[in-house]
């Protein structure tokens, strides 16, 4: 099955910036916690080449194990209180859905399952 991404851009009001990044950071644990399907969600921080941050942005990549998840997602009841909290603070929102073109891991054992008790 194809994973399948959401890659957002927030930008928030001037002044907002601190608030929102606490709410969405609070979402994304429990969106990790509640969801299985749900592989990965990092909140980032734009930053410009020489490492300054961009003022007012923040981003989220999240990661999921299908289309079933994705919806799982959308129809979790939070996710409309999370909005409704996040709404004043954001100027604007751009959301990219996307497919992993990632190549899978080769079947058997990963690099994390290897140990000395595998060993013949």
């Amino acid at each position: 099955m194809t994973e399948l991404a959401i890659i957002v851009e927030f930008e928030t009001h001037e002044g907002r910036e601190e608030e929102f990044t606490a709410l969405i950071r609070e979402h994304a644990r429990k969106t990790l916690d509640e969801e299985p399907g749900c592989l990965r969600f990092e909140v980032i921080k734009p930053i410009e080449r020489d490492g300054t941050p961009i003022p007012n942005k923040v981003m989220v990549n999240e990661l999921y194990a299908n289309e079933a998840a994705v919806t799982a997602h959308e129809n979790n009841p939070r996710l409309v209180k999370v909005r409704a909290a996040n709404a004043p603070l954001l100027k604007s929102s751009r959301l990219i859905l996307a497919k992993s073109l990632s190549a899978k891991p080769a079947e058997g054992m990963t690099t994390m399952e290897l140990n000395a008790s595998n060993d013949d």
